[in-house]
């Protein structure tokens, strides 16, 4: 009788230890938003594209992953980004305001002056990021900062 006791004692610590490492196991799991669909290389990002799936810590290793699904949405894939799998921080960027080989505004401002002209754009750019424009009546190349706007204003020493 002792013995059939102590069996169903061990039977029940058992069990318990397994419910609360399984516990344990899913508090160290990591949500991560996650492609529903394969995105392409250039493609928006949508709402309808993007899933979540947990993560084991030790799955995801040392590198940085985006952490919220409010990042993704409306941003451009970089790289293809496959389904079920956890997305890169480098791999999405702010979409592009001027595609490469567009007519763009070109404005220089200095001490008060204004001056504008129109270029070809030499390179694909969000707002803030420095391209290149090619100044369609000179042919000189510039760079220039994109705007939000659409226009490029000359970078200083350009």
């Amino acid at each position: 009788m002792l013995n059939r006791v102590g069996l169903i004692v061990r039977g029940l610590a058992a069990v318990l230890l397994v419910l609360v490492s399984a516990r344990v196991a899913a508090a160290e799991e990591k949500r991560l938003p996650v492609p529903a669909v394969s995105i392409r290389a250039g493609e928006l990002i949508r709402e309808d594209m993007i899933t979540e799936r947990a993560f084991a810590p030790n799955v995801l290793g040392v590198a940085l992953f985006i952490e919220g699904r409010q990042v993704l949405v409306g941003r451009m894939a970089r790289r293809a980004l496959l389904p079920g799998q956890p997305i890169p921080t480098n791999s999405v960027e702010d979409p592009f305001t001027i595609a490469r080989g567009a007519m763009v505004k070109v404005v220089v401002e200095d001490s008060g002056l204004s001056i504008v002209t129109y270029g070809a754009a030499m390179q694909s750019g969000a707002p803030g990021s420095l391209i290149t424009v090619r100044n369609t009546d000179t042919g000189v190349i510039i760079r220039a900062i994109v705007q939000p706007d659409g226009t490029v204003k000359v970078a200083d020493g350009s």
